[in-house]
C-alpha cells in the first residue's frame, strides 16, 4: 500500500509538470512521439465537492466522435469521481480543444478493446504500471485491469473562453531572448576575431 501511495504522489507531481508544459504551449511537443511518450490530453472538469475547475493530464485513445481514457487507480481517482458527478468536460488535444460529455463504459462489451487501445496509446506508462498490452491476451488484460475504469468522452461542441496556452508568452519571450543573446555572442566573437 505504501508503494501504491508513493506511485500516486509521483504521478500527481508528473501531472503538475505536464500541465505547466501544456500551458506553456508545448502540448503538441508532448505528443510528438506517441510510441514512447504516449498520447496525452488535458481533461478539464469540475471538482465534485469544491466546484472548482480542475485540469488532469491523461493518456487517451481516439474513438469515433471523441476519445477514451482510463482511470488506472480505479474508482478512487479524483478526476474519475468528478466526471461521474459532472460529466460535462473540456478536452485539450494537441490540435485544439472541445467540450464533451464523459460516460463510464467500464461495463461495456468492448471494455477490453477500449482498454487495450488506451494502454497502447500510453507509451511507456502502461509497461511501467506493470501492464503490457502487447503481450497480454484479452483474458489476461481483463484480469490485470479489473479495477481500472474506462471513460469515453464524446464531443459535443467547440470550447469557448481563453486558450489553455496562457503561459505561451514565456516560451516566446525565452526564444526572443535566446535569439538576441545568440546575435550578441556572434557579433562579439566576430569582433574579437578581427586582426
Amino acid at each position: 500500500m505504501v508503494a501504491a501511495s508513493r506511485g500516486r504522489r509521483a504521478f500527481k507531481r508528473l501531472n503538475r509538470m505536464m500541465l505547466v508544459l501544456w500551458r506553456l504551449g508545448l502540448g503538441p511537443l508532448l505528443n510528438a512521439w506517441p510510441p514512447l511518450g504516449g498520447r496525452i490530453l488535458v481533461l478539464t472538469h469540475r471538482g465534485r465537492v469544491s466546484g472548482l475547475k480542475r485540469h488532469t493530464p491523461l493518456n487517451y485513445g481516439p474513438v469515433a466522435g471523441g476519445v477514451v481514457c482510463v482511470a488506472g487507480y480505479g474508482e478512487r481517482c479524483d478526476w474519475y469521481r468528478n466526471v461521474l458527478a459532472e460529466p460535462n468536460v473540456e478536452v485539450w488535444l494537441p490540435r485544439g480543444r472541445w467540450v464533451g460529455v464523459a460516460t463510464d463504459v467500464s461495463e461495456a462489451a468492448e471494455r477490453v478493446d477500449l482498454m487495450r487501445q488506451v494502454l497502447l496509446a500510453s507509451g511507456f506508462a502502461a509497461v511501467v504500471a506493470g501492464v503490457n498490452p502487447r503481450r497480454l491476451d484479452d483474458a489476461a488484460l481483463a484480469a490485470a485491469t479489473r479495477d481500472y475504469r474506462v471513460i469515453r468522452i464524446d464531443r459535443s461542441g467547440p470550447a469557448g473562453g481563453p486558450a489553455p496556452e496562457d503561459l505561451a508568452w514565456v516560451m516566446r519571450g525565452a526564444a526572443a531572448l535566446g535569439a538576441v543573446l545568440a546575435g550578441w555572442a556572434i557579433r562579439r566573437r566576430a569582433g574579437l576575431s578581427r586582426p
